[in-house]
């Protein structure tokens, strides 16, 4: 089976952070990674693909190979992903062809950037040593408007044979968004060789977290595989393991409650229900929007509530909870062939209350037995007895009395003959967590929920017998077959029957346990076989193990602690005679069963962080467009009489659409030129900059109104009064434009990627239109960007990003000393800059994050752009939210030397803005076997030609 989780290297532009996340990956008992690439990053200009440094493919793949991990390689060219325009680049609205179809400009569009990505993806494939197993052509081709009603077989073709053509020979894998069979294989034109879809069962829906819909839980998914595409393997290309939340949401903790462990428990027990073998979790790692790469619909935070925490930590529950699915499908061999057999209130349980799936191996007598409640969103404890089909005959279970328990909002697989390497598991109510021949004896790890009643019995005449733990609550019985009761507990039991040591542990307890596959070479992991699953080993040891391996007569481990943390080592093998934690060689005692122990001391380690209000802020104005002495000659001019863009008609004399002129990121701001008559009193604006967005305006230096924006609106109508104007007199209008991102395109004729930003309309009272005459500026250079390290669109139109004040070493010697606590007066975009030093000791992963206070109600409205050497790491909207804390990784942030920090300041409202609090804060710090992170911020300002 693949069981693979999604993370994007694009969220993450710390390429020597992609191993650590991977063995995050790894160490769930996943063999895979699924990733997207967006195409807006890579060629931020037509014919001009650039995939270099943070951006760069290869790294990634290095990564995975060094984890052992295989890649599922997912380009696009759409991708959707929550990216702005769904990974298209904005150049795309200047094409008049329907996107995602077979206009020829739309498909000669895609070839530079898929003959270029696909490449470097072949050269990666497993076919040449690397990595990459299959391939996903595009994404989610399942959705149609506006006259389209189907697939379109030859597009689906064309994408194919553009990445045959680039050197594509594994697999290709389709994402049916929904399980509509579209493309699957033996549908002619355009179908792939193994048919997936996705699933978000529990939606979006934050703000109620424990409401759990009626009719949600997929019931009939193989009943369709058989139907639709019975000759490939049962493929969930995409299925939920978070949740996107929008500007305005009620925030990602929420989104936690939402998709929790619960939810893992019921709902990836059921996709294993129905046999599936390609499971893909989105998102298992979710990461950041920075550089403003986010689509309209969210913010900066793109976290997901994923089971790895935005900051990279691993202390949810959910992902606790995914380890345990995750192993238990890496070691139960028999799964991988099975199929399902009909389910059943009736058969294999006492309670109507119950359903039950069998699911049947075809080359084993091994059979898994699924159980939920029958109305999923059941809150009900139901006590259950079980009737199960066994090599022994029918079997009333438990045996020894009892009853066994099902919580609300569980599910729980029931294994029966499960072979141990001989030692056949007759059935086992309790889970099973994972199992291991260590040669002399066996181990297998099982666990129950709290207070739950639990039985097993093992094929063996002999007795069985308790070599740990407390006897109350354990019963034992010697027969035809060996039996094992008890009620869960705490503390661990070790009960043995002949070589096999049977673990009993509670699901808490197991999270601790880990299942390292012992490498064969060195620290670098092998790719997940049967043979590597078999070497692992079991290592009890808290926060995270990473990595096994043998050297000599020595064993190394890697693991990560946040709390002085006791280690058990099982199964040692026979060669070892000493152990090394994170290099370090360290004494341990030698158990009753053979097995290791040590203590790892976890001792604060004291950090001092700065205090961010008391550093030395420079600050400098970054609108002096307003001022009457200010420029705007180098500014390009919109003057383009017509646009390309199909998704709405002109109505200006000239196209004011951002895109036509190059400018796809950040900011826009327009400066609008008239002579007055003397009867202007009022400008009307129609403007658009995707959900959350705002605007600014001014008449030469007056200020005369905002729009500071509401979560739920992506574009206004506006009139604003104007002063007193003078006939004869020239006068400028300037507005600024915030833009969180484009649309995406999901369903296709729809083209919503060009829903065209900036100024979609305006009037000038008792004027014609074209007495005003507009220039407009985004970021410097527009699509030929100048910071080719950070990408096309980490930088928007504001002042002191087209000079790169923003980026490291700025020239602000001469600058005002002024603090964003103290803020700006009046209207306006303030920049504020400041240095300070890092001195985070070797050895520990902390997580930092750059949080702002908001507690002032009705909260002020203004904005806040966070700038990390040089890296666009927030965007942060005072009166909207709900993001106010905004986590910056290593390698972004220097945690051994210089970093500079920047803001931009832009106030709504007449009197100003200002910060109430800004602090750089640390989570709980961890003892890390990660090794040292290569910082990416280093290059710094230099002056720009031709910036204006």
């Amino acid at each position: 089976m693949i069981f693979s989780g999604e993370v994007h290297p694009f969220r993450l532009p710390v390429p020597s952070l992609w191993l650590d996340v991977f063995q995050k990956v790894k160490a769930l008992g996943f063999n895979c990674v699924s990733f997207y690439v967006d195409w807006a990053l890579v060629e931020g200009k037509p014919g001009n693909y650039t995939a270099e440094g943070v951006f760069a493919l290869e790294p990634f793949f290095e990564a995975a190979s060094s984890a052992g991990l295989y890649l599922l390689a997912r380009p696009g060219p759409y991708i959707n992903a929550e990216a702005s325009g769904g990974g298209f680049p904005g150049w795309l609205q200047r094409i008049k062809g329907r996107l995602r179809t077979t206009d020829p400009d739309y498909i000669a569009a895609t070839q530079n950037y898929v003959s270029h990505v696909a490449s470097t993806i072949a050269k990666a494939q497993i076919t040449n040593g690397g990595p990459v197993i299959l391939y996903q052509p595009e994404n989610e081709y399942s959705g149609f408007c506006c006259g389209l009603t189907k697939p379109d077989g030859q597009y689906m073709q064309d994408v194919m044979d553009q990445a045959r053509d680039a050197g594509i020979v594994v697999p290709f894998l389709s994402n049916d968004a929904g399980v509509n069979g579209y493309n699957a294989p033996g549908t002619g034109v355009g179908s792939v060789d193994i048919y997936g879809h996705d699933n978000y069962p529990l939606g979006f829906d934050c703000a109620n977290p424990t409401v759990w819909p009626a009719g949600k839980l997929p019931t009939d998914y193989w009943q369709r595989h058989l139907q639709q595409s019975p000759t490939t393997p049962y493929s969930i290309t995409e299925f939920q393991a978070g949740s996107f939340d929008p500007w305005g949401g009620p925030g990602f903790a929420k989104c936690g409650v939402l998709v929790n462990s619960e939810f893992e428990r019921v709902f990836y027990k059921n996709d294993l229900s129905f046999s599936v073998k390609i499971l893909n979790l989105y998102m298992t790692f979710g990461g950041t929007n920075w550089g403003n790469l986010g689509h309209a619909g969210g913010y900066t935070s793109y976290d997901y509530a994923a089971p790895i925490a935005e900051g990279r930590q691993v202390d949810r529950e959910k992902y606790s909870q995914l380890k345990l699915i995750g192993n238990f499908v890496k070691v139960s061999s028999a799964y991988f062939d099975a199929d399902p057999l009909h389910n059943s209130t009736t058969l294999y349980t006492n309670s109507a209350d119950l359903i039950v799936t069998p699911v049947k191996g075809n080359t084993s007598a091994t059979a898994f037995f699924i159980l939920r409640h029958n109305n999923y969103t059941s809150q009900a404890s139901t006590p259950y007895k079980l009737m199960l089909p066994t090599s022994a005959g029918n079997l009333s279970v438990p045996q020894l009395g009892g009853t066994l328990s099902l919580n609300g909002r569980d599910s729980k697989i029931h294994v029966t003959d499960y072979d141990i390497n001989g030692t056949n598991v007759l059935y086992s109510t309790a889970e099973i967590f994972t199992w291991k021949d260590f040669g002399q004896k066996k181990v297998l790890l099982v666990y129950g929920g709290p207070g739950e009643h639990h039985e097993m019995s093992i094929s063996s005449s002999s007795s069985p017998s308790l070599i740990e733990g407390p006897q109350a609550g354990l019963t034992l019985q010697s027969g035809s077959q060996a039996v094992i009761a008890w009620d869960t507990a705490p503390q661990r039991r070790i009960v043995q029957v002949d070589n096999l040591q049977i673990f009993i542990l509670d699901r808490n307890s197991a999270y601790d346990y880990w299942v390292p596959e012992l490498s064969s070479n060195g620290p670098t992991q092998d790719f997940s076989s049967q043979e590597s699953t078999a070497a692992s080993i079991i290592v009890k040891a808290g926060y995270l193990v990473r990595t096994a391996y043998s050297s000599g007569n020595a064993l190394y481990l890697t693991a990560d602690f946040n709390a002085t943390t006791p280690i058990e080592v099982i199964g040692v093998p026979t060669a070892a005679k000493s152990l090394f934690v994170n290099g370090q060689c360290v004494q341990y005692t030698v158990g009753d069963t053979g097995d290791w122990s040590t203590d790892v001391a976890w001792t604060d380690p004291k950090l001092t962080l700065p205090t961010l209000n008391s550093l030395d802020w420079k600050f400098v104005d970054s609108l002096p467009e307003i001022q009457p002495a200010y420029d705007d000659s180098l500014w390009p001019a919109a003057d383009h009489p017509t646009t390309n863009n199909t998704w709405r008609n002109l109505t200006t004399p000239t196209s004011l659409y951002s895109s036509d002129y190059g400018f796809h990121s950040g900011s826009f701001l327009y400066r609008g030129h008239f002579s007055a008559q003397g009867n202007e009193s009022s400008i009307y604006l129609n403007t658009r900059g995707g959900t959350a967005y705002g605007h600014s305006v001014w008449l030469n230096q007056t200020f005369i109104g905002s729009w500071s924006g509401v979560s739920t609106e992506n574009n206004t109508n506006v009139t604003y009064n104007l002063p007193q104007v003078q006939a004869g007199k020239p006068y400028v209008l300037t507005v600024l434009i915030d833009h969180m991102g484009y649309d995406e395109n999901g369903a296709v004729g729809s083209d919503e990627i060009k829903t065209p930003r900036g100024i979609l309309d305006y009037n000038l009272s008792g004027r014609d239109k074209s007495a005003i005459t507009w220039k407009l500026t985004g970021n410097l250079g527009g699509e030929d960007y100048r910071d080719r390290a950070r990408g096309p669109l980490n930088e928007g139109s504001m002042y002191a990003e087209r000079q790169g004040w923003h980026l490291p070493n700025p020239p602000s010697e001469n600058w005002e000393s002024l603090n964003p606590l103290d803020g700006i007066s009046q209207p306006g975009v303030g920049f504020f800059s400041t240095q300070f030093d890092l001195n985070i000791p070797q050895g520990w992963d902390v997580p930092l994050s750059f949080n702002f206070g908001n507690s002032t109600q009705p909260p002020s409205e203004f904005r806040v752009q966070l700038f990390v050497n040089g890296f666009q790491y927030g965007k942060y909207v005072n009166h909207i939210g709900p993001q106010t804390s905004f986590p910056v990784p290593p390698g972004v942030l220097n945690y051994q030397g210089s970093n500079w920090l920047a803001l931009t300041l832009w106030a709504h409202q007449p009197g100003g803005a200002k910060l109430e609090s800004f602090e750089l804060e640390n989570d709980t710090p961890v003892m890390s076997a990660l090794e040292d992170v290569e910082f990416v911020g280093q290059s710094g300002y230099a002056q720009r030609e031709g910036a204006y």
